[in-house]
């Protein structure tokens, strides 16, 4: 507790109180009430990001969670050796810096990357582009980013949570006649509820928040076709010297994602009932 009430609520607490400032971060600075926050609500920057983080939260959470709970029906049917090295791999993204990250993946949608090789090879030439930096994909491709890195941690959860169903539910559905999708529908599905409750939870934060991977990737570019919310606060706090309006930024981006959190739990609430 003592923990959170320095590293958590007392900046955030904080961060709110200079949202009411116009400061520069070095003089003194000048009180303005919700100036800032009706500024922000106007800014087109800023209107982009979040609709941009929202989009993300598609690639972020439900495209993992999804296979995810694919791959954890199939391994429940179907079990196979070397689980825990299985698991492992596909986990290890979780333990990569976002900077290695970005920067591997920049490597690999380059121009010349072996993305584009892979589609000369398949007589698709004509496709070949640097996707991070284009106008219409580059947003997709960030995405494609935070599937890969996010869909081990929502597998390995899902995983987990099928070694405490009951066999006997399996059991009993075979006997029922039941096949794979069946099964997965009616047994698997009902008892990982907490499990992805908990995973939609924390990919979703990931996507509303997220900030390295997109800085190092694209830094918002091609325009402001992958701005996020972290990355405006960044730019205004940092590079433009407004750091008031980049807190009101920071402390609306920590009330949506509270706001979403609490949503998903009580959605996941109401559904047990």
């Amino acid at each position: 507790m003592l923990a959170f009430l320095l590293f958590t609520l007392a900046p955030l607490l904080h961060a709110a109180w200079l949202s009411l400032y116009d400061w520069d971060g070095l003089l003194v600075g000048r009180y303005v009430g919700l100036d800032n926050y009706r500024a922000l609500v106007s800014d087109p920057d800023v209107q982009a990001s979040f609709l941009h983080a929202g989009k993300l939260v598609g690639f972020y959470a439900v495209l993992p969670i999804g296979l995810g709970l694919v791959l954890a029906g199939v391994l429940t049917r179907h079990p196979v050796r070397g689980m825990t090295f299985f698991r492992t791999t596909l986990f290890l993204p979780q333990t990569i810096a976002g900077v290695v990250v970005a920067q591997a993946f920049v490597w690999f949608y380059a121009e010349t990357g072996p993305f584009n090789r892979v589609l000369e090879l398949l007589g698709l030439g004509d496709r070949v582009t640097a996707w991070l930096g284009d106008f219409d994909w580059a947003l997709t491709y960030v995405g494609t980013i935070g599937t890969w890195v996010t869909f081990g941690l929502c597998m390995v959860l899902f995983v987990s949570g099928t070694q405490k169903i009951s066999p006997s539910l399996y059991d009993a559905a075979r006997v029922d006649g039941a096949g794979a999708v069946r099964e997965f529908l009616a047994v698997t599905l009902p008892g990982l509820r907490n499990e992805i409750v908990v995973a939609f939870v924390l990919t979703t934060i990931n996507a509303l928040r997220g900030f390295d991977v997109i800085y190092n990737a694209t830094s918002g570019g091609p325009g402001n076709e992958t701005y996020v919310p972290a990355l405006v606060m960044f730019q205004n706090a940092f590079r433009y010297n407004k750091v008031g309006y980049s807190c009101a930024i920071a402390v609306t981006l920590a009330v949506v994602i509270f706001a979403v959190a609490t949503l998903i739990n009580l959605v996941a609430e109401r559904g047990e009932r």
